[in-house]
């Protein structure tokens, strides 16, 4: 009787939880369609991701081919960014450069998020003794400005793209972790926690098929408007030569490559930093979008 009884219940839950996803994902609908920023935001990435994508289609020159006797042509039919100082199609490179700068914003977000969402979830879950440890850890590291603390790790590692995403990464992850932690308290009291622990389901289960998806809301924000920071935090350092390395069209690399002709050939400066600000103008417009619609505190 008991196990009869202990079914329907669970049928009951899992009816009960698939209605309460069709409402979330209505009123997420509704809040980000009636969110005229947010549309926008969301169009400009999604305009960056095919670009990334299609780059090698669509792009009218190699990348990397060097014409001498081309080089520094203002914008025309034939070029239409113009060409850098070594007679590169700005163009082409900057297509091609959308899946360097865009893939590591992406990959270090990731990266912080995994190693964040991992320690905020076992700090908020256990407490005491292992939370003190974790969020100790984490008050050294915010302890550093984000780009000091990417700088330091790139002078242990050395330039490159992959020494990057990994520099930003670092600096993301107790960014997530507090996030994690704090919503990850608030959930492990509510009852239904309990009575799954008192069903005989172990801590790997309820942390990870639980809780986690109780707390993917903020994570979801969070990450969003992470990439925004990632992606120009990247950039940055592209541009102190700390990141990706000439030939590579990255748009840090190109923007440092443009400012020493700023008066005879302002455009090698101009267009990649125009794609990186209204890339992260994109991601900022998308990310506050997100946070009306999946934060339930902010909601009328």
């Amino acid at each position: 009787m008991a196990s009869k009884v202990t079914t329907a219940q669970t049928m009951e839950l899992a009816k009960a939880r698939q209605n309460t996803r069709k409402e979330r994902w209505h009123s997420f609908r509704s809040v980000m369609t009636q969110n005229k920023a947010a549309l926008a935001g969301a169009i400009i990435i999604g305009a960056y991701l095919l670009m990334m994508l299609v780059a090698p289609i669509i792009a009218p020159y190699d990348p990397f081919e060097i014409s001498l006797e081309d080089k520094l042509t203002p914008p025309s039919m034939e070029h239409w960014m113009g060409t850098d100082d070594k007679g590169r199609d700005i163009l082409s490179r900057i297509l091609y450069g959308s899946r360097l700068s865009i893939g590591v914003g992406f990959a270090s977000v990731l990266f912080g998020a995994f190693f964040g969402i991992t320690l905020g979830l076992i700090a908020g879950y256990y407490g005491k003794w292992v939370d003190t440890i974790i969020s100790r850890i984490l008050d050294v590291m915010l302890a550093f400005p984000g780009i000091l603390l990417a700088l330091a790790i790139i002078s242990a590692l050395g330039p490159g793209l992959i020494n990057v995403t990994i520099a930003v990464g670092v600096f993301s992850i107790p960014l997530f972790a507090r996030i994690v932690r704090g919503s990850t308290m608030e959930v492990k009291k509510l009852e239904y926690i309990d009575a799954i622990r008192t069903l005989g389901a172990n801590d790997f289960t309820i942390i990870f098929k639980h809780i986690f998806p109780n707390v993917l809301s903020p994570i979801i924000v969070q990450g969003s408007m992470r990439l925004a920071t990632a992606i120009l935090s990247a950039a940055g350092l592209s541009f102190l030569g700390l990141g990706a390395q000439p030939p590579s069209p990255e748009w840090g690399a190109m923007l440092s490559s443009g400012r020493d002709f700023l008066f005879s050939a302002p455009y090698m400066a101009i267009f990649p930093g125009l794609m990186i600000s209204i890339l992260v103008l994109g991601f900022n417009l998308f990310g506050d979008g997100l946070r009306d619609a999946l934060d339930p505190k902010l909601k009328k």
